[in-house]
């Protein structure tokens, strides 16, 4: 990746902040947003060069995402969703691969994807379940053989650009084993129904409706070509179901102080030394933040699975959802009650920045998770719960 993509996301955010209380006060989805990501061939930012991407790292990544999130945090996280699924096809290696027992055939119908994501298409990540959540231990969504392919069939919510991607990798337990969990990359079209079900607090322009599905997909959208993969690489590439998110509330924090910042000297308001206080904290905690993803970023590029680099990647996530969350309520009550009408920058990005701490894993469980390290154990399998 070069200097040039990174200025493309910031071309591309004063756009994306020009529609965003429209499409937040509607929940309609950022249609415009996704073509210009589209024109500027960042849905190949983590392709490989040699199938016609950008080749970005995590790291590299995490600016882009970061940029973008400073526009609109709601076309930042459906991309982020993109990213996390390119990114993790991308970074099976030849080595990985020959470990993970993945044949070569799949490797084909991995580059095959890979290479449309280059060309312009774009993936929705289909996990999470009511009563489940994120886990995918726990998952109700089955699939099972049939003559040259496979049959999947079950409900997801939570599942960000729902109706407008053009691919969703689904999460599944095999009903002839249930301990087996696999990922599918199923292609939008019949066999699944979107039911509008996202009418939420924040990132509202999500689309993040429920997905209902009863396909049966060739044999080769299995991921990896190998069955029961899914939870395996959760605990190889934690950080695409964990920190890819840290990059995007990084930049939803540096917008509210930037929202802030305006609002403030628009009404004369800079001159209150409790106001700059306020900014000054804001600032500082954001600019933590964020030194906190990039190194979080630099170790998964460096060292990717290496235990210290997942705790990072796990500091990164509390980190960023925290921050985000604590940084828009202070700076919203420096702007005072003005700053609280629907359609305000700061009203929204309130919202928006509330839900960072939500997504999996969940500030609660990074902070048990990380606790569990400290104590010198296995965060991993020493928890109460299933991580995953």
């Amino acid at each position: 990746m070069t200097v040039h993509t990174l200025e493309a996301a910031r071309r591309l955010a004063p756009r994306f902040a020009a529609r965003a209380a429209e499409h937040d006060r509607d929940g309609s989805f950022p249609v415009e947003d996704f073509r210009d990501l589209r024109d500027a061939g960042l849905f190949g930012l983590m392709v490989p060069r040699a199938l016609g991407g950008l080749g970005a790292s995590f790291a590299e990544y995490a600016a882009v995402a970061t940029e973008l999130a400073r526009g609109n945090g709601a076309t930042a996280l459906v991309f982020n969703m993109h990213a996390s699924v390119t990114g993790a096809l991308g970074a099976v290696t030849e080595e990985l691969a020959e470990a993970l027992g993945v044949p070569d055939e799949a490797l084909v119908a991995r580059d095959r994807l890979l290479t449309a994501a280059a060309q312009g298409s774009w993936y929705a990540v289909a996990m999470s379940e009511r009563g489940a959540g994120a886990r995918l231990s726990q998952l109700s969504t089955v699939y099972e053989a049939t003559d040259g392919g496979w049959h999947l069939k079950g409900s997801k919510t939570f599942c960000s650009g729902a109706g407008h991607a053009d691919g969703y990798l689904v999460a599944a337990r095999s009903a002839a084993d249930q301990s087996v969990v696999s990922q599918f990359l199923v292609p939008a079209g019949d066999g699944l129904t979107v039911e509008p079900t996202w009418d939420a607090l924040g990132m509202r322009a999500t689309s993040s409706h429920d997905l209902h599905l009863d396909v049966t997909v060739p044999a080769d959208r299995l991921l990896g070509g190998v069955e029961g993969l899914a939870l395996v690489v959760a605990q190889l590439m934690p950080h695409w179901l964990v920190a890819s998110y840290a990059a995007v509330y990084v930049g939803v924090a540096q917008a509210a102080i930037d929202a802030a910042a305006e609002h403030l000297n628009a009404r004369n308001l800079a001159g209150l030394p409790a106001v700059r206080a306020r900014l000054g904290r804001a600032d500082a905690a954001t600019a933590a933040a964020r030194l906190v993803v990039a190194e979080a970023a630099r170790r998964v590029d460096e060292e990717p699975g290496d235990a210290e680099t997942n705790r990072w990647v796990w500091r990164a996530k509390l980190l960023a959802g925290t921050t985000a969350a604590d940084v828009a309520a202070s700076v919203l009550e420096a702007a005072g009650t003005s700053a609280t009408r629907r359609g305000h920058p700061l009203e929204r990005l309130y919202r928006d920045a509330r839900c960072g701490s939500l997504h999996p894993a969940t500030s609660d469980v990074c902070a048990d998770w990380l606790g569990v390290a400290a104590l010198g154990g296995d965060p991993d399998r020493d928890g109460s719960t299933p991580r995953w």
